[in-house]
């Protein structure tokens, strides 16, 4: 099982999701407070297990929040981000040089959104 890691910047709070193996699979903006930051963290928990695949690599289309969505980065890299109901990202990917890595990527925070919460 996973685990969200959280830890304080020079500018405030911010998570990232591990694997089970340590691999960070998404990760926070930066959070003004601690308060904020585990607010994040449940909605996450609330909306990657039932967000729906926005692939904007492929054909247009309407996808309604929360929603996971896959795009292609000026570097040619795959990209992910999750969205809450509200519209607002929650968690961004790193970049991944395959497509269907990123596809595993979003499964894996899916699988790992019920992960507990450390505090380094």
């Amino acid at each position: 099982m996973g685990k969200f890691v959280i830890r304080q910047t020079n500018t405030g709070y911010k998570f990232d999701l591990k694997a089970g193996n340590g691999e960070v699979i998404a990760t926070s903006e930066v959070y003004t407070t601690e308060a904020a930051c585990l607010k994040g963290v449940e909605s996450v928990k609330t909306n990657a297990p039932i967000a729906n695949l926005h692939d904007l690599t492929g054909e247009e289309m309407e996808v309604k929040h929360p929603k996971f969505e896959l795009y292609e980065d000026k570097a040619g890299e795959f990209r992910f981000r999750l969205k809450a109901r509200n519209g607002e990202v929650i968690a961004v990917s790193e970049g991944y040089k395959a497509k269907a890595s990123c596809e595993n990527g979003i499964a894996s925070v899916r699988k790992n959104a019920d992960s507990d919460i450390v505090k380094e």
